[in-house]
């Protein structure tokens, strides 16, 4: 973990709510924010202009530095770090009530919102499309889950939700070991989800789950992975879902059923290029809500939304149309 106490300047205070407010998490991208932080803050200022910027000092802080923002009056908030951050400055700014608008400085390792958004990853570049950029309104993924205290909660998503295999495999990067040895922080990410996702296909078993989809019967159903997708990407650019929209007001329900480990290992690439739907063990569809629980009810079944581990099922998943205002690139 960076210190990064000594290495950024103070967060800038000011009245003037008419500048855009820029939340940092300088721990993202393996910490490396932190240390760009001067040239990711001048190329903003040199395409963008004038901002105020707050920093996160834990997990969770974006979301109360985006709500409050949001609701002092800040018209345009800025994410700069990976999709967990985006996602929490997404959720601040929905649970705000605001119809504040989201911007996105790219600065962590998976990129999947900038994919989705077409933003480009080089700073500059992306400074520039904040500034001369338009607005678009697009959905979200709602899901009430049950969190680690057993407290029924809800969380908005703006990529990939699912339960099984992502949840496993992000569960062990956070757990894992440090790649500091490596020389790049990308790199690092890269080759610790790599390294993650491997050791949990070695070792997969099919979850059994109950689900029910637009109201329709309940019915049992053996899963991989079984993923709730908004928009196509998730896992750093794994095209999970090809045919999603956050503008077509559904979720593309994607299961991965009973497959083979080394089958797994052999369309590895299929699953990237969003080509994985041919496959005998794969089913897709659309729907607007989604119940899923543990068959077992003893049986703990974890949940991810957006790379981060909220919960654990039951859950109920719900499309929340036209939702949030983002800038896109014109």
């Amino acid at each position: 973990m960076h210190d990064t106490s000594k290495t950024l300047p103070k967060p800038t205070k000011t009245d003037d709510i008419s500048l855009p407010l820029v939340i940092v998490n300088p721990r993202s991208a393996a910490g490396s924010t932190s240390e760009k932080w001067t040239k990711l803050a001048s190329d903003l200022r040199a395409h963008f202009g004038s901002y105020n910027v707050d920093f996160t000092r834990f997990a969770g802080h974006a979301v109360t530095l985006a709500e409050e923002g949001a609701k002092a009056g800040r018209q345009f908030i800025i994410a700069c770090g990976g999709d967990g951050t985006i996602n929490e400055v997404a959720n601040g700014i929905l649970r705000s009530g605001v119809d504040s608008e989201l911007g996105v400085l790219p600065s962590g390792t998976g990129g999947d919102f900038r994919r989705t958004l077409g933003l480009p990853r080089n700073s500059r570049d992306a400074s520039e499309c904040l500034k001369n950029g338009i607005t678009k309104k697009i959905d979200v993924g709602k899901v009430t889950f049950t969190n680690s205290e057993g407290v029924e909660t809800s969380r908005y998503f703006l990529n990939v939700s699912s339960v099984g295999l992502a949840a496993d495999v992000i569960k062990r990067v956070k757990s894992g070991d440090s790649l500091d040895w490596l020389p790049l922080e990308g790199v690092r990410g890269k080759v610790n989800y790599a390294v993650s996702a491997f050791k949990e296909v070695i070792d997969v078993e099919p979850e059994m789950i109950r689900i029910s989809i637009d109201g329709e019967e309940e019915r049992s159903l053996q899963t991989i992975a079984f993923c709730i997708a908004n928009a196509r990407f998730f896992g750093g650019g794994m095209k999970i879902a090809p045919e999603a929209s956050v503008t077509d007001g559904f979720l593309d329900v994607v299961n991965i059923g009973g497959i083979s480990p080394g089958k797994i290992i052999t369309n590895a690439l299929s699953f990237y290029r969003g080509t994985h739907s041919s496959l005998k063990e794969v089913k897709v569809t659309q729907a607007k809500r989604i119940a899923i629980h543990a068959t077992d009810p003893s049986h703990t079944i974890l949940l991810e939304t957006d790379g981060e581990l909220p919960g654990k099922l039951p859950a109920v998943y719900e499309v929340v149309p036209q939702a949030l205002r983002v800038r896109v690139p014109a």
